[in-house]
């Protein structure tokens, strides 16, 4: 059994990696201020995954000394903890999302070196890849190599770059065994749905549920397209990413294939059965052209493949997001 700490393990990843590793009976913690994540997250069927009262820190990872606290006598952490939201927030408070996931980044790993932690496991995001490799339609899957030289569009890439650079510096000089992974887009339950955080797949769950009430908007041209993750295929990732990722850098995890937001948009109004006219905002941003995967690296070391399509993941996702809409609003 292992000691564990989930940074960020009431969001989206983070509470489903945390539920996984619990069920595995490992002891793990969670550290997460809810500035996006949510304790309610962290249940299964009525009950807490883990003891809240023992093993749920609510603490700004912005402190150092809240990061060596939450770090102690643990033998893995996992930093899933960042500043991140829909299109429109990241590119409005860009100083503010560097300047607070950076310094998380570096006190996170400098307490889990000074507090001898085994196994530091980071995760990256496709965003940090060069604004000009996204900048047309159909470019080919990107490899990791491909992240250099660095020029990500928005200060969340960049953020997110800067952190796998400093783990890939601790591990190169041996404070720490490191493992890296990069993510495509994430989605799946329990993901965030409200207006201000939430970003494009539960954005459109929320609009189609609650259509007419709420217009449906695509933003931008709908054009733009990403490699879609489901949330259990990230956490399959991460856990052979401890048994047998590590130092290994960074290793991508994403489809080859990507889909434009016009058929995410398409595939949504079908799942909700309502005549939706859909609408697209060409005032708005709407980020990179396009993005996939070559995951041949994650394939060899890790074994991993995609095991959810994108059409099983938007309809566990949608039915999800109905039953939460109905208790709770939004």
């Amino acid at each position: 059994m292992l000691k564990i700490l989930v940074t960020g393990g009431a969001g989206l990843i983070g509470s489903n990696v945390v539920k996984r590793f619990s069920s595995l009976g490992h002891d793990v913690h969670v550290a997460d201020n809810l500035w996006r994540g949510k304790l309610e997250n962290l249940y299964k069927n009525g009950h807490p995954v883990i003891d809240l009262d023992s093993h749920f820190h609510q603490v700004d990872l912005q402190n150092y000394d809240n990061c060596i606290a939450v770090s102690k006598n643990v033998d893995v952490v996992i930093h899933l903890a960042d500043i991140v939201a829909g299109i429109n927030f990241v590119f409005a408070n860009e100083l503010f999302l560097y300047r607070a996931n950076v310094v998380m980044n570096s006190n996170m790993l400098d307490a889990a070196i000074s507090n001898k932690v085994k196994k530091y496991l980071y995760v990256g995001t496709a965003c940090s890849y060069p604004e000009e490799m996204q900048s047309e339609l159909n470019p080919p899957p990107f490899i990791e190599e491909d992240a250099y030289p660095a020029s990500p569009e928005s200060a969340y890439g960049w953020s997110k770059l800067m952190g796998e650079y400093e783990c890939e510096l601790a591990q190169k000089e041996g404070k720490i065994e490191t493992g890296i992974l990069r993510l495509h887009n994430v989605y799946g339950p329990p993901c965030e749905m409200s207006p201000e955080k939430s970003q494009v797949i539960p954005a459109l769950c929320r609009k189609a549920i609650k259509f007419p009430e709420e217009g449906f908007v695509v933003w931008g041209s709908g054009d733009q397209r990403r490699a879609f993750l489901y949330v259990d295929d990230v956490v399959d990732a991460i856990e052979a990413l401890l048994e047998k990722g590590m130092n290994n850098g960074v290793i991508q995890i994403g489809p080859s294939e990507s889909h434009s937001i016009a058929d995410i948009a398409k595939k949504i109004v079908t799942l909700s059965g309502k005549d939706i006219n859909i609408q697209f905002d060409k005032s708005k941003p709407e980020g990179d052209k396009d993005r996939s995967a070559d995951s041949s690296k994650a394939q060899k070391i890790l074994g991993w493949i995609q095991k959810v399509s994108i059409d099983d993941g938007l309809n566990r996702t949608y039915q999800w997001a109905s039953t939460y809409l109905r208790k709770n609003s939004i």
